[in-house]
């Protein structure tokens, strides 16, 4: 398996994970303010991370300490490069790069789940914020990576396919909607961020800061606006665990990890998949079925995906 391929799996990987955690999300904001979700969420994702961080550690370190002469050649090789590291400076990309990931990803959530409060269709919501497949490319345009008439059509057929998969009754824009307008172009934000500092540090020691980073502002937005309220937490703690663990701590790790083998656009046309999944969930999960419309509309999302997934040729 390539390395391109694997990330693509894992970027598929992170939209099922995202399609359910929708759903965890609508839950939560029944019990609990935006802040509050969105700070706990962020904890719980950042302790898990840290959690495998100190298990990985242990297990290397007894991995390296089992292999008789090359523990003390190993111990000396790694002071020598941390030292390197210092005085080249190339130890800040990890700090630096998990900070501003943190901020742009707290700012992307807390306007989705803003959005979720003032109640708009679900699909709709789905559908709006998913709508970066389109922003990704054009930001790539001003950062001078034209990307090929390949990845345009698959960016139109997946953005056609999620309009008839989650707009049924016309399409009108309410305070809701606004909010989650500016999720999607925060969500771009995130992409390309992570895009750029991904290949420059460990993948998941920066997701663990990312996410400490967005508990801390979080809680400072609860502590400011929102009454807590420790009986409404815990009433939200499914949904509280599911969108920490796995949709943050699980899924926005995948999604630093792949991104370093995946080009920007086609892992948003990858992870907008949430979207699908998001329906193909309700179908399995809650009983409910999929109209022609509907269908059509996996469909032709389902073929962008592919379509981007297609080797190049004369650099389209």
């Amino acid at each position: 398996m390539t390395k391109r391929m694997r990330g693509n799996l894992l970027l598929l990987l992170t939209a099922f994970i995202w399609g359910v955690a929708f759903v965890a999300q609508s839950e939560g904001m029944k019990y609990v303010e935006p802040f509050t979700f969105t700070g706990l969420r962020s904890y719980l994702a950042g302790i898990v991370l840290l959690l495998y961080l100190g298990i990985r550690k242990a297990f290397e370190k007894r991995r390296k300490n089992g292999i008789p002469g090359i523990a003390a050649a190993k111990e000396a090789e790694n002071k020598a490069a941390e030292n390197g590291k210092e005085k080249n400076g190339s130890v800040s990309p990890l700090f630096f790069g998990g900070i501003c990931c943190g901020i742009v990803l707290f700012t992307a959530t807390m306007l989705q789940q803003t959005g979720i409060k003032y109640a708009p269709e679900p699909g709709k919501a789905g559908f709006i914020t998913a709508l970066y497949i389109v922003l990704v490319p054009v930001c790539g345009i001003f950062a001078k990576k034209r990307p090929g008439m390949k990845v345009w059509l698959a960016v139109l057929l997946a953005s056609a396919g999620m309009y008839l998969l989650c707009i049924a009754d016309g399409f009108t824009l309410d305070r809701g909607d606004g909010y989650l307008l500016l999720c999607a172009a925060a969500f771009t934000g995130h992409i390309l961020v992570v895009d750029y500092f991904s290949p420059k540090a460990d993948g998941v020691a920066m997701s663990c800061i990312q996410f400490f980073v967005c508990g801390i502002l979080g809680t400072a937005g609860m502590l400011l606006t929102e009454q807590v309220q420790i009986a409404q937490i815990l009433k939200a703690w499914l949904p509280l665990v599911y969108a920490g663990v796995l949709s943050g701590g699980v899924g926005y790790t995948l999604q630093i990890v792949a991104q370093k083998d995946t080009e920007p656009e086609v892992a948003s046309l990858l992870m907008s998949l949430e979207s699908v999944f998001a329906v193909l969930g309700g179908l399995v999960l809650l009983g409910q079925t999929l109209s022609i419309r509907e269908t059509v509309g996996c469909v032709l999302v389902f073929a962008a995906v592919i379509l981007a997934q297609l080797p190049k040729r004369n650099g389209q």
